[in-house]
Formats: C-alpha cells, sequence, structure tokens
C-alpha cells in the first residue's frame, strides 16, 4: 500500500469527511500489479480541501475536482457527484455533489474501476468489480450505450484495458462501442493519440489492433493500413505504418522519424549508406517492418567503419598542411568524398591511407 496516500485519507478524515482511493490503484492492488494511478474521491468539496491542505491544492479544476501535490506526488481528489449533463459526448458540464459513495462510484465508466481502498487499507468493492477481473471481462457500470454516449473516450479506454490486461469486452459494450463508433471524430487527435500510444505501445498490442479492426474502428481514427500493418517493438514504427502523420498531433523529433522511416522502407536497408545516413534506431525499426534479421542490421551497422564524419581520422588541419593551403570551401568538398570512400569501405579509415588518398587526388 502506499503509505502516502493513506496519509491523505487519515487527514481528510479527521476533518470530518469521509475518502477513498478509488479506480485504478485498487483494481491494480487486486491484480498484483504496481500502480501510480492515485485518484481520491472524497464528500469534501473543492473549497474544504483547500482548507485542508492550504497551498499544496492546485487551483481548482471544473467538475469538482482539484490536484493535490503532497510529498512530491500528484493525486487528483474529487467530490462524490453526479454527472447531470455531458458536452459533446465527452465532458460533464452540470454535476450535483452528493454525498454517496455508492452513487458516486455508479457514474464511472467500468466495473472493475469502480474498487475503492480505505484510510485502513481494506479493499470495497460495491459494484462487483472483483468479479469481473476475476472472470477477465470489462464491463460498464449500468447500461452501456448510456455510459459510451456520454463520453465517447471510454470506447478508446475500453480497447486500452482490453489490450494491457487481456481482456475481453461485454457484448453489451461491443454493441455500444459499433453503435456510437462515429463519435470517437468528435474526440481531439490529442486524446485518441494518447490512448493509441498505449494500445500500441503494449506486449499484447496485436489483441488490441484485431479489437479496433473487428469493431471497424479504424475509418472512424482515420487510421490507414491498418489491415497490413506488421508488427514492431517501437511505437513510432507503428504510426510510420499508418499514414496518419497529417492528422495526429508528433513532436518534430516523431515526425523526423516518421519520414525517414518511410524514405528507408524505399531503400536497401543493408546498404553501407542507408546504415551510415539514417542510424541504427531508424535502420532497426525499417528492419523489423520489412522482416530483416535485427541482428544482422546491428552487425552491418557496427561494421561500418566509421558513424559519424567526424570519425574520419584526419583533420582539417592536417589537410591544410598537406596540400600547402589555407582554410576554405574545398575541405568540405574532401570531407564528403572521404566520408563517401570510408563508409562504403573503398577506403581505410586511418591516417595513412587518409593522407595518401589526399595527396593522390587532391595535390
Amino acid at each position: 500500500m502506499n503509505e502516502t496516500a493513506l496519509k491523505i485519507l487519515k487527514k481528510i478524515n479527521s476533518n470530518g469527511f469521509v475518502s477513498y482511493l478509488v479506480g485504478g490503484y485498487p483494481r491494480d492492488l487486486y491484480m498484483g500489479r504496481d500502480s501510480i494511478d492515485y485518484d481520491i474521491c472524497t464528500n469534501a468539496t473543492p473549497k474544504e480541501l483547500k482548507n485542508i491542505f492550504g497551498e499544496s491544492v492546485l487551483p481548482a479544476e471544473q467538475y469538482g475536482s482539484v490536484t493535490l501535490m503532497y510529498h512530491n506526488t500528484r493525486f487528483e481528489i474529487t467530490t462524490f457527484r453526479k454527472d447531470i449533463k455531458y458536452l459533446n459526448n465527452r465532458k460533464p458540464i452540470e454535476i450535483e455533489y452528493i454525498d454517496s459513495l455508492e452513487e458516486d462510484l455508479k457514474r464511472r465508466d467500468f466495473t472493475m474501476n469502480t474498487m475503492c481502498v480505505d484510510s485502513n487499507g481494506i479493499l470495497i468493492d460495491l459494484l462487483n468489480g472483483k468479479e469481473d477481473i476475476n472472470n477477465k471481462i470489462i464491463k460498464t457500470v449500468g447500461n452501456a450505450d448510456l455510459k459510451i454516449y456520454e463520453d465517447s473516450l471510454r470506447i478508446l479506454r475500453a480497447i486500452r484495458f482490453a489490450t494491457v490486461l487481456n481482456f475481453r469486452l461485454d457484448d453489451e459494450l461491443k454493441s455500444a462501442i459499433i453503435k456510437y463508433k462515429h463519435l470517437l471524430k468528435n474526440l481531439s487527435y490529442y486524446r485518441k493519440k494518447e490512448e493509441l500510444d498505449k494500445i500500441f505501445s503494449s506486449n499484447n498490442s496485436q489483441y488490441g489492433i484485431r479489437l479496433i479492426r473487428e469493431l471497424g474502428l479504424d475509418e472512424e481514427l482515420e487510421l490507414k493500413n491498418l489491415d497490413k500493418l506488421k508488427p514492431t517493438t517501437y511505437l513510432i514504427g507503428i504510426w510510420a505504418q499508418l499514414g496518419c502523420e497529417d492528422k495526429y498531433s508528433f513532436n518534430n523529433t516523431e515526425k523526423e522519424s516518421i519520414k525517414s522511416i518511410k524514405d528507408l522502407m524505399k531503400k536497401d536497408i543493408l546498404n553501407y549508406n542507408s546504415l551510415y545516413n539514417y542510424g541504427l534506431y531508424i535502420c532497426t525499426i525499417a528492419s523489423e517492418i520489412r522482416g530483416i534479421d535485427k541482428k544482422l542490421v546491428t552487425e552491418r551497422y557496427n561494421s561500418l567503419y566509421i558513424h559519424n564524419i567526424r570519425d574520419i581520422k584526419v583533420e582539417a588541419k592536417e589537410i591544410c598542411d598537406l596540400l600547402n593551403r589555407k582554410p576554405g570551401k574545398f575541405l568540405k568538398e574532401i570531407f564528403r568524398d572521404l566520408e563517401y570512400k570510408v563508409v562504403n569501405k573503398l577506403l581505410e579509415n586511418d591516417k595513412d591511407s587518409l593522407k595518401k588518398y589526399i595527396l593522390d587526388n587532391y595535390q
């Protein structure tokens, strides 16, 4: 048990309220999994939490939630509530504070996420979360159609949980997902990518991809080529095959990697120039997609005489002295020539060989 979390619960309780760890942490605790998912529910309002924890509570968010930084750990604390009205099938815009733990749990997404832990470390299960975990099944809390219609992100959360935990989806949940899958187009690409990243990076990613295809979500998610997707241990290797970098948000490094992988896929990966110009990381990803033995790629990459132009064993000053010339643009031409020759093993990367070549060709 996380002792810091229990201290927070006891502090809230000592001020006349009730509080529980809820959601991911109790679920993972029951399953024997590590967790850093610290969500707390309580009948204390954000204003009352501010009075209890002072400046440790960050500015209150909407919908009765606050963030608490406590002993360098982040906790999300939410007041017991009912969600009355949702906006754009995603966010509650009208809520009602309540004083019942069970009613608060009923607004949550899946039964396995409704277990709680109290300040004594006792696991509480009011909505049969344990039973569904034991049966390895994901069910919504209450009516599946209503839960998916309220918040369409739950579609991807269901796929993600099924993938990571290797659980199956309840038939009613599957039907609701198919019925309301069109709502995925209203979700931000940022939130969709967050969930897809977790699905694609899972050790069980092939199951998640099968579920996406089985439920017909690939079109709604604008994921091209999902039926031709080749497994890769690198997340960016998955995205490079899906042809959606113009839709989803990627940072500059990710964009460059995707472009390089796609470029390299048109070339001979084991060619010395390819290995040198694209580097081992990109070449390894491309080799996985192409079904080339990664060990062979690594061995061939390691056999290169140089991995960077700076590895060439002659310096600019030495070239100038050798040719009795002042520094100038000619140095760039010589270094590029040496780089090509050394990379392709047409020239040894030792000082004597390099100097002889320079004298023979640039004297």
